[in-house]
């Protein structure tokens, strides 16, 4: 028998039911925890489900991850294997300095210290730690994430006490690099397990691989037993979330975190066991089923990456593009190599190849290039039209004459049909140096525009999410006069501090180390006495967001990712993946033997 054959009863599907390895997980020993606050923890094996109205996550019990890594290849039997070793999680679980579940309370998220207890720190490095660690939210008394903010005088923190997929990566990255992998390894675990939910919004599931946008540990009582209490994980794949739109990244930024914890680690287990090689697989397949689309980019709607509301980036926006383009390069690496997996893989190499011209050849916009738009013929009806998608001369925008340097270019936010969206989106060019995605002559143009174009994108605070933001009324007629989306405020020209990161990468790989230096001297100079918002508004990021939460996860992890990456360049090569060879000679090739016949090749 295959590994696919094997690994396929413990992946369910995304519609309803569970596979027996599934259910056998969902009804494994859970731990009670008694509400007299003078007892112990302890255990009790436990059978059936719970029934608690308006819950919808079916149990998931206090179980040792590592308990379900008994595989046995070729013979069917690693799931018994792993029932007859299974081991119940005994005694005390509680955590120096926390407390499992949270306080007691339905949150299940780590206790907070009050900020007068916290420790006093020597450096903002030294008050980052403390801050991130106190963001750690534990599960059955191991650590699975950190929740999104963590302001002790946030009365009513929405989702922001729950851990984010998307979230977690900068935290997840710097736990790695300092050496902590557990908590990383239980993430992927546990997020994985997560992927086999029941997905359902008015009567509709979504396709399976879908991975949840958050999760948060509840602590919930026992059904039969009023005195006893047990800990379950509550995804939301975007059920819950405003727009109820589904998180397309979040599958995306898994694969990335994956290969990053096996190339920090040296442990390759985790990536090669079966159900996370079919999980990984199952999001593959849902990004690269046929639809109706003629392009190779990812289509998707407004709201499903890292701007989750509505900012008219919907259709095919650069920044899913190039995770999308990362994750498919990550995920060739770690696929093992099976009979079950030779069309797979063929399908995704040619998604690499198509992807990557498309994105080089139509997304890319320099003084050149804009010349070349402002003169395009238009309503060309022809195999060789050079003005492929219809674009209207008229189409740009009269900041972009003002505003693109004679030296530096960048990769614009959408293309589709009679439309290209000129914005500057950071995430989405950042992303596209550290996967290669741009050339190397784009990435170091991308890096020249963000120097030369510092006091636009930077100014007091790294950095711009989106460059210039929409006003008046395309304010209104784009976002529906969103109150949280203001001109130059959240999504809308907001400055977030999470990006350092991502910057810091792009510009090791790049070697001009000198531009995050800059970036985080910045930053340095005043996050930590705004106490680390999630963002900043006005053109200059002058101001604390209106509506953004202090003391911030991501902000937090984003800044002691770039600091850790500049002391250690090398280390950056966990994220970052090289220029393809094959995809170079496939792009040369079919160069030379001109554009309709790659046209004609690579449109599927």
């Amino acid at each position: 028998m295959g590994i696919a054959e094997v690994a396929l009863p413990t992946m369910p599907g995304a519609f309803v039911g569970h596979s027996p390895a599934s259910n056998w997980f969902l009804r494994a020993g859970a731990r009670r925890l008694k509400r007299n606050p003078n007892s112990v923890l302890g255990t009790r094996a436990l059978q059936g489900h719970l029934k608690i109205p308006g819950l919808r996550s079916v149990r998931r019990q206090c179980q040792r991850i590592d308990d379900l890594a008994r595989v046995t290849e070729g013979n069917g039997n690693w799931v018994k294997d792993a029932v007859n070793n299974v081991s119940q999680v005994l005694g005390d679980a509680s955590v120096q300095g926390h407390a499992v579940g949270g306080d007691g309370s339905l949150n299940g998220s780590s206790v907070k210290p009050p900020p007068h207890q916290r420790r006093k720190t020597s450096s903002v490095e030294d008050e980052a730690w403390d801050l991130l660690r106190e963001s750690v939210v534990y599960y059955c008394g191991s650590p699975v994430g950190t929740i999104a903010a963590n302001d002790p005088n946030d009365s009513d923190p929405v989702n922001y006490d729950q851990v984010f997929i998307r979230d977690f990566i900068p935290s997840g990255i710097a736990f790695l690099l300092k050496g902590e992998y557990e908590i990383v390894r239980n993430f992927i675990l546990h997020t994985l397990q997560l992927q086999s939910w029941e997905k359902t919004m008015d009567c509709h599931s979504p396709g399976q691989g879908l991975m949840p946008a958050s999760f948060k540990v509840r602590t919930i009582p026992l059904d039969g037993d009023e005195d006893a209490t047990e800990e379950v994980l509550d995804p939301d794949f975007g059920e819950a979330a405003i727009g109820r739109v589904a998180p397309v990244d979040s599958g995306l930024w898994w694969i990335i975190l994956l290969r990053a914890y096996g190339k920090c680690s040296g442990d390759l287990s985790v990536q090669e066991r079966i159900d996370v090689q079919t999980g990984m697989k199952m999001i593959l397949k849902l990004c690269l089923a046929d639809g109706f689309d003629m392009f190779p980019t990812l289509l998707v709607t407004d709201g499903s990456c890292m701007i989750d509301r509505r900012m008219g980036i919907h259709g095919h926006p650069l920044e899913i593009q190039a995770l999308f383009y990362s994750a498919l390069l990550c995920a060739r690496e770690m696929l093992t190599p099976e009979d079950g997996s030779a069309d797979l893989i063929r399908a995704l190499n040619n998604r690499l190849i198509a992807l990557s011209f498309h994105i080089r050849e139509y997304y890319w916009v320099d003084m050149n290039k804009l010349n070349e738009i402002y003169r395009y013929k238009t309503e060309e009806y022809s195999y060789d039209a050079v003005n492929k998608f219809n674009i209207y001369p008229d189409q740009i925008p009269s900041w972009l004459v003002e505003w693109i340097p004679p030296k530096g270019g960048y990769l614009i936010g959408n293309l589709q049909p009679a439309h290209m969206d000129f914005r500057f989106f950071s995430l989405g060019n950042l992303w596209s140096i550290v996967s290669s995605l741009a050339t190397t002559h784009q990435s170091h143009a991308v890096l020249d525009l963000i120097e030369c174009k510092w006091s636009d994108l930077v100014a007091e605070m790294p950095l711009k999410i989106c460059y210039p933001a929409l006003e008046n009324q395309e304010w209104k007629i784009i976002t529906g006069s969103d109150p949280k989306n203001t001109p130059w405020s959240y999504h809308n020209g907001g400055s977030w501090p999470t990006l350092l990161w991502q910057l810091t990468v792009a510009c090791i790989k790049m070697n001009r180390p000198e531009i995050a230096a800059k970036a985080i001297e910045v930053a340095e100079r005043r996050i930590s006495t705004d106490k680390w918002p999630e963002y900043y508004d006005t053109k200059r990021a002058r101001l604390i967001g209106k509506q953004a939460r202090l003391y911030q996860t991501w902000s937090i992890a984003g800044f002691l990712v770039a600091k850790l990456l500049i002391e250690n360049p090398d280390a950056a090569r966990i994220l970052w993946n090289d220029e393809d060879a094959e995809i170079l000679n496939a792009l040369s090739t079919n160069r030379k033997r001109g554009k309709k016949i790659l046209k004609k090749t690579y449109i599927v």
